[in-house]
């Protein structure tokens, strides 16, 4: 599996900033919740394509991102995302996604920040239901912060206000059902996005 290419990813956020901030005001808040040296993992609130991008100038730090398969099918566009720090995810044929999810672990294993949209799709101003899978998944293998993050936008004159809100991390109970956490966490993202 190609990993994240740092002078890839470093260059791509230098042009991100350059490309977006015109459009897009950016506000982070509470970024001191995200651990500086260790692994986590980011639960974001899915309003947008334009949420990877923001979230990765709003956070310091380097990260993978979980995705769709379907965006890795172009042989150009595979290499491209995973020297960002993709990794593909096949919901449809977990099996097939067996070797990504493997590389994931050990991202985390190493320290690294992995993000894990949990709806899965954009849901526009409203929740969706958490999917528990990958959540299930990492919580099998390792143990680390969940950190949840609300995204709002808004109009500001002819920009647009994205407020970024990095939440208190949650750590799960072993004795815990992996629906039960991720149900409190997604009630956390919904405050987190003024979505509750």
């Amino acid at each position: 599996m190609v990993g994240r290419k740092n002078w890839i990813f470093w260059t791509t956020k230098t042009a991100g900033r350059i490309l977006l901030l015109p459009f897009f005001c950016l506000e982070t808040h509470r970024v001191e919740n995200l651990p500086q040296k260790s692994a986590f993992i980011l639960l974001p609130k899915h309003q947008r394509w334009e949420d990877i991008p923001l979230l990765s100038l709003a956070t310091p730090r380097p990260l993978y991102y979980v995705a769709k398969y379907e965006l890795f099918k172009n042989p150009l566009s595979n290499w491209s995302l995973r020297s960002l720090g993709g990794i593909p995810l096949n919901r449809q044929r977990p099996l097939e996604s067996r070797r990504s999810l493997q590389s994931m672990i050990e991202f985390l294993k190493k320290g690294e920040g992995v993000v894990v949209f949990p709806e899965g799709t954009y849901y526009r101003n409203k929740m969706g239901t958490g999917h528990v899978g990958i959540v299930r998944l990492i919580l099998s293998h390792v143990s680390l912060p969940f950190i949840p993050v609300g995204i709002n936008y808004s109009r500001k004159g002819a920009r647009t206000l994205v407020r970024i809100n990095f939440g208190k991390a949650f750590y799960a109970d072993p004795a815990a059902s992996a629906r039960l956490f991720l149900d409190n966490v997604m009630k956390e993202i919904a405050v987190l996005s003024g979505l509750a």
